[in-house]
């Protein structure tokens, strides 16, 4: 005889509500409630057990309850359900107590089949006294396979009865994601799998839709600093052709090139750390001049020493207006009174370039000004200068002045030739010769010896000019077919990029344009075809290349700009289709920028104290109890939360075959030092230094000749003049 609805209800229930609060409920467990193993629900399952579920009914459902802990309270009174027979004597009983964190609602759905459908946030709140309940196996089940385009199978969840977790790639990606845990704990695998089942799952759907010889049109670019992803995506497993970009590339890869003619001036001026007074103008314009092909001569004519006094007086005259619109000269705490006196020696260096031009009255002008505002003091046994505020009576006849003489130069001019950021090709050795020569032409030698040095000797190292040197092969739209991907069914839809051997004094910067060029690029996708081509760009080791910096820096060093680059992506790459995702053993380090823009978190194991911080004040979700378990959790365990997850849940990751795995094994010191592997394999691995050295001094050199190179002309946009 089977039993009635209210008699299996009954069976199912385990406590009553003893305490009620938006955020947390306590709950008193009855006596006959399973104490470790519950019979009742449909199968054999653990409970009690922190963060597994229970239902409370409220209205037409149920609420939802996670369990956050567990404890004995000593009852000074015996506690039995039925009829009391007080003529027994009773001794106390302890009684068990649980404590839940309201995590969402679920509802039974209309129709003859039994179905729920799950979701976050709690419309009602049930009373003291409420009953609680186990779920039975449909209810577990649906309370973790929620969720509308559930299209990718990434793991089953533990405490949900191996219950299938599965995510949309719409909210995984489109709202940028975070791979968060120590070393060892399975990050690498866990980005790897998401990616193949992400590109299995869409073959899949192609493959019913009978487009069995369509590959996915889906795109991921993953940065690898360490070399680890190549064995991950082999080209065996679908017959498509995993593009690998590596220094000294063997067979089946391809020589990694990103040529300095793509780097625009932050990253030139990071990289060579150019200062910001007299280094940047001068390198700026040395850019924008090499690439629209005006390459200086030694001896300048005389047309040219005007149009180079023209430059300089017109960014003159913008500087000194731009300061006196900010409102800043008009303060005693200032420093306009020392650029002038910076321009008042400039301009006397320039009277022997043109000294037919009215630059006297410029001078007497910022004189008369500096005059009116210095303060001279000894303090100290030491001269201390300072100008105080200046008003317009000081500033106009100095910008009058300017005009005149602009005006019989020709006037004012804003830029001339392409910007600086443009990618035009050039050669590296054309700008550090130009750069020369307008230091020559300017007198400003002693300032840019410095920075053309760097420059060439940046140049002469071989292993950075195989990457970044001149390659006459390469166009930008090969480059962004290659590193991007086509239209070709043969291709795969990853692209690796080993950046393992690559010098760390240019990692930064070929990191931050690299992104910087696929974010640009698919700016101007959507510019010109009025849609989005979604993107996935995956940055491995993030706290290296993503790392916090101080807003106050004058000089953004080369690690800065590519964390920049970063937060720009992390901000606006959601309305140009670029999805982000980030892996780090290190999130108290990573950009708070960058962090507050993911929506979605895989957490893995994380045992350190400020990273477990961090996590708790990044996750908006009611998580006390789960995130407790972040420091025990095995490898292949991880918490999902966030957009692309209905509720937090704990997910044993599904398994990644050894040749889908990235290279980030454990040593196996045992099996090396005993020569005999677990399996009983003789291991004998031989210390042979000879091919290394050989190899490190460049005596196994081959050809790097990159087979992948696109021959397709470059296209650039229109530039504004």
């Amino acid at each position: 005889m089977s039993q009635t609805p209210f008699i299996h209800a009954e069976s199912l229930r385990v406590g009553t509500v003893d305490f009620i609060s938006p955020d947390e409920v306590k709950v008193l467990l009855n006596i006959e409630a399973p104490e470790s193993v519950a019979l009742n629900a449909g199968g054999v399952r653990p409970f009690p057990r922190v963060n597994g579920y229970v239902l409370l009914p409220v209205d037409d459902g149920y609420l939802v309850g996670q369990i956050e802990w567990l404890t004995i309270e000593r009852s000074a009174f015996p506690k039995r359900r039925g009829v009391q027979d007080f003529g027994l004597v009773d001794l106390p009983y302890p009684l068990r107590k649980m404590s839940l964190n309201p995590i969402g609602t679920l509802r039974k759905k209309a129709g003859p089949v039994e179905a729920y459908t799950f979701r976050r946030g709690a419309d009602a709140l049930p009373s003291v006294g409420a009953a609680v309940f186990l779920p039975t196996e449909q209810q577990l089940r649906s309370i973790v396979e929620s969720g509308e385009r559930r299209r990718v199978r990434i793991g089953k969840s533990p405490l949900a009865a191996d219950a299938e977790v599965s995510i949309d790639p719409d909210r995984l990606f489109g709202r940028h994601f975070a791979v968060l845990g120590n070393t060892g704990s399975g990050k690498s695998c866990s980005v790897a799998g998401i990616i193949r089942w992400s590109i299995e799952a869409a073959q899949s759907k192609l493959q019913s839709n009978d487009q069995q010889s369509s590959r996915p049109n889906a795109r991921f670019i993953v940065l690898d600093p360490n070399g680890e992803y190549s064995r991950a995506f082999n080209n065996n497993d679908s017959g498509q052709k995993t593009r690998v970009f590596k220094i000294n590339p063997e067979e089946g890869s391809f020589a990694l090139h990103v040529p300095l003619w793509f780097w625009n001036s932050e990253e030139w001026c990071s990289f060579t750390q150019a200062s910001a007074k007299t280094q940047r103008p001068l390198l700026k314009r040395a850019l924008r001049e090499v690439k629209a092909g005006r390459i200086g001569v030694e001896e300048p004519t005389e047309e040219e020493k005007k149009l180079s006094l023209r430059r300089y007086l017109s960014s003159t005259l913008i500087s000194i207006q731009r300061d006196y619109n900010s409102g800043s000269i008009k303060t005693d705490e200032n420093k306009f009174g020392f650029r002038l006196k910076a321009h008042l020696d400039d301009l006397e260096n320039k009277k022997t370039l043109y000294p037919d031009n009215k630059l006297i009255e410029i001078q007497d002008a910022i004189e008369q000004a500096l005059e009116a505002t210095i303060n001279e003091f000894q303090k100290n046994g030491k001269n201390i200068v300072y100008y105080r505020a200046f008003t317009e009576s000081h500033v106009h006849p100095i910008l009058k002045a300017i005009k005149v003489s602009l005006e019989t130069l020709g006037g004012i001019i804003y830029q001339q030739g392409p910007d600086e950021n443009v990618p035009l090709p050039f050669s590296g050795s054309d700008l550090a010769d130009h750069l020369q020569i307008l230091s020559e032409q300017e007198n400003v030698s002693q300032f840019l010896d410095f920075l053309i040095s760097r420059i060439r000797t940046f140049l002469s190292d071989a292993k950075i000019n195989s990457v970044v040197g001149d390659c006459e092969e390469i166009t930008l739209e090969g480059w962004l077919k290659d590193y991007i991907g086509g239209n070709e069914e043969v291709e795969s839809p990853v692209a690796i990029l080993d950046l393992s051997l690559v010098p760390t004094e240019v990692v930064h910067v070929l990191t931050a344009v690299t992104a910087r060029m696929i974010f640009e690029a698919l700016q101007r996708y959507r510019k010109l075809n009025g849609e989005v081509l979604p993107t996935v760009l995956v940055m491995e080791e993030a706290h290296t290349f993503i790392k916090r910096y101080k807003d106050d820096i004058e000089n953004y060093d080369a690690a800065t700009v590519c964390c920049q680059v970063f937060e720009r992506i992390a901000r606006e790459g959601r309305k140009f289709g670029l999805g982000l995702v980030l892996s780090s053993q290190r999130p108290s380090e990573l950009s708070p920028t960058v962090l507050s823009q993911c929506n979605t978190f895989l957490l893995h194991r994380i045992s350190n104290d400020r990273d477990q911080e961090l996590v708790h004040r990044l996750v908006p979700d009611n998580l006390r109890g789960l995130l407790r378990e972040l420091p025990s959790l095995p490898s292949q365990h991880a918490i999902l939360l966030g957009w692309a997850s209905e509720l937090p849940v704990l997910v044993k990751m599904n398994d990644l075959p050894k040749h889908q795995q990235p290279y980030s094994d454990d040593p196996d010191f045992w099996a090396v030092w005993t020569k005999v592997d677990i399996k009983g394999n003789v291991v004998n691995r031989l210390a042979d230094w000879k091919p290394i050295a050989d190899d490190w001094q460049g005596k196994n050199a081959t050809n790097t000749t990159d087979p992948s190179d696109g021959d397709g002309t470059s296209q650039e946009g229109d530039i504004e003049i």
